[in-house]
């Protein structure tokens, strides 16, 4: 046997044949064809992520697991490295299953899976959102909004987007609108002639509203004087405007209920203050506002306001590149019509370009 191969092999051949006929059974497993719906979101673990953008317009996604938890009094770590004019402008937590909608200043809609976002370490700069999403070189984003879930019917009619433009337009319209993502995105409002988008919150229908314009005033009143409207509207008069000149530089929406936030007014030549936002009375929408700042060749136009909370800091960004980062409760709260302190000082030709509140930085803070 040990000298014929063809013998072995015989051998082998009819003791699997006689263990066939011994134990052998119909097959008990089915095996069949079926077209399968896998997703790549199946495919992808639905962990908590931190969304960094920057103010040049530069997104990531990076695993929270970098951002270790560090005791009191420790050296603290490096975040983003962007280029030297730039810096992180937003900087919030998701999970890589939600949705993040962003709106251009053409009033354009884009969405983007948070899993679709490139994922980068924490010190990377990340990646242009402009050629992630092919938006055209003239338009710009302007507003991001985070959604947990777009087939969530009870959140999608109970909540809204409020739009700004810069020419006082104000328009409503419940998320559920901007439920259904598209190639190429899908227009959220619809912008007049020489009208830019420049503003848009979530909201649960009970905010209030101010705008604040380059003149110096503010208006505030309630979000229900506004109706929700159809996506491709183009809104209803939200603030007066005294001149052509004249533009709404920022809206803010508060929820009434929350008393830790001021009301922050910066100028272009770099003077502001805190007010209480109880000082600004609730009118109707449409009309011109009251004094917010008084506006002197000292202060020039109001450039800012924001919502602002004890506990957060402010990022000012001069034309000229200059960028100051300081502690919101450094700046005491002022009177509404008062003209506010110095908060940086600029060279004779240069003004305010940018204002940011961005989450608070220790002084004692170090890079690794």
């Amino acid at each position: 046997i040990l000298d014929s191969e063809e013998l072995q092999r015989q051998i082998v051949r009819d003791e699997l044949l006689e263990v066939k006929e011994k134990y052998g059974d119909e097959r008990r497993s089915e095996i069949s064809l079926e077209d399968g719906d896998i997703s790549i979101e199946d495919l992808i673990k639905d962990e908590d992520v931190v969304i960094t953008i920057s103010h040049l317009g530069y997104i990531k996604r990076t695993p929270t697991s970098e951002y270790r938890a560090q005791g009191r009094g420790g050296r603290g770590s490096q975040g983003s490295r962007t280029r030297n004019e730039d810096f992180v402008e937003h900087l919030f937590t998701a999970t890589n299953h939600n949705y993040l909608l962003l709106f251009t200043e053409q009033g354009r809609c884009h969405w983007l899976r948070i899993f679709e976002i490139p994922e980068a370490a924490k010190n990377s700069a990340g990646r242009v959102i402009q050629n992630i999403l092919s938006i055209p070189k003239d338009d710009k984003v302007r507003a991001y909004i985070i959604i947990k879930d777009l087939n969530d019917e009870e959140f999608l009619n109970n909540h809204y987007i409020m739009f700004c433009t810069k020419k006082g337009m104000v328009k409503k319209t419940a998320v559920e609108a901007y439920s259904r993502p598209r190639n190429g995105g899908i227009n959220a409002i619809t912008i007049n002639e020489g009208d830019q988008l420049l503003e848009a919150r979530l909201t649960n229908g009970n905010s209030q509203v101010f705008l604040g314009t380059r003149s110096g005033n503010a208006i505030r009143f309630e979000e229900s004087k506004v109706r929700p409207m159809g996506r491709t509207a183009a809104g209803v008069r939200g603030v007066s405007l005294q001149d052509e000149d004249d533009a709404v530089v920022g809206m803010v929406c508060i929820d009434p209920s929350d008393q830790d936030y001021t009301l922050l007014v910066i100028s272009e030549k770099g003077m502001g203050k805190r007010s209480d936002y109880n000082e600004y009375r609730l009118t109707n929408r449409g009309g011109k506002g009251v004094r917010t700042m008084a506006i002197t060749n000292k202060t020039g136009a109001l450039v800012a306001i924001k919502a602002v909370k004890d506990d957060d800091d402010l990022m000012i960004t001069s034309k000229s590149g200059v960028v100051i980062r300081m502690h919101v409760d450094d700046l005491r709260v002022m009177g509404r019509a008062t003209q506010g302190v110095r908060l940086i000082r600029l060279d004779k030709n240069d003004q305010i370009a940018d204002v940011t509140v961005v989450a608070r930085q220790d002084d004692t803070d170090e890079e690794e």
